[in-house]
Formats: structure tokens, sequence, C-alpha cells
């Protein structure tokens, strides 16, 4: 099952995240390292939740529930709007997704649940009047790679600087209405 992830669940939330955070292409998958993630207090995580709950701050976040109650997998919607500056300085030209921290765990990869997750966002974004719905990946992280395109994610073209790693850059890719 897809759905919102609830202000309550903020443990769960921090749990995944920590486990996205030790897989092996964390380092170019995510802007964040698990000691920095590990060493938040709880009220960040539990601000961060509830925002995504909510999907009032500008965020939804989506996780894939297994029947057992297990979290197998997430995506998080962040909104961008026309007029604005995204995350990494470049100005945001029309309203927009943002899809951030995808992560499915290994033994449900290969099975349609990042596919699920995946439409779950965009028929979030598409029903909040989104004109597109963009992604950034690291150009070595393969396996993404892979499933965005399958997913109907094409390079626009612009690439943003990684912060700290002088000449290494991150593809934006965007899927439009």
């Amino acid at each position: 099952m897809i759905r919102p992830v609830r202000a309550e669940e903020w443990p769960a939330v921090k749990g995944l995240r920590l486990i996205a955070l030790r897989d092996p292409v964390a380092h170019i998958a995510f802007l964040d390292t698990y000691e920095t993630a590990v060493a938040r207090p709880d009220t960040y995580w539990q601000e961060r939740t509830a925002g995504a709950a909510e999907g009032a701050g500008g965020v939804r976040q989506f996780i894939a529930e297994t029947a057992d109650g297990t979290w197998a997998g997430t995506v998080a919607v962040l909104v961008e709007e026309a007029g604005t500056t995204d995350w990494a300085g470049f100005p945001v030209e029309r309203r927009q997704g943002h899809l951030a921290g995808v992560y499915v765990r290994p033994e449900h990869r290969g099975n349609g649940l990042t596919k699920a997750l995946f439409e779950v966002a965009l028929e979030w974004a598409w029903a909040r009047g989104m004109e597109r719905v963009r992604l950034i990946v690291h150009p070595e992280n393969g396996r993404a790679l892979g499933f965005y395109r399958k997913a109907g994610f094409v390079e626009s073209g612009v690439t943003v600087p990684l912060a700290g790693n002088p000449g290494e850059h991150e593809l934006e890719m965007v899927v439009e209405r």
C-alpha cells in the first residue's frame, strides 16, 4: 500500500532515512550522510514528518507499506513555486514538483514498487497543478538513472554543481504533464 506519512510516524521516517543513508550508493544518491542524520534531535524528525504528512508546507512524503507493516520505500514531493529560487540557487520558472529522498529497500526492488511510489507522487503533483516534475540524479547512479528513464523522465540539459566537490555535477531530469 502506498500512502502519505502521518505526523506521529516520525520514528519510522527517521528509521527508513537512516537505512537509506547506509545504502551503497547513498554517497551519490543523497545530499546527506548517516552521521549527520543520526545526530539530529528528535524535534528535527518530528517537524520534518509533520510537514510532510500535512502537505501544507510545500512537501508531501509517501511511503510503501507491506502487509506486515514494514516500510519498503519512500519518495517525497517538494513543491517549487514559480518566481522562487530552488535549493541549489537556481530560479524556478514555473510551478513544479521536485521528487526527492527516493529510496526502496533492496529486497523490494525490481517488483514494481518504485513505479507505484512514483505514480502516486506524480498523481499528487498533477492534482495540485504542477506543470512538470523534476528530480536530480548523479550521473554515476546507474540504477536510479535507468529507472527514471523507464518512468518517463528525460534529461533537461540542466546540471547542478555538487557543493564541496568541484567539477562534479548532477543531472536534472523532468517529466511534463
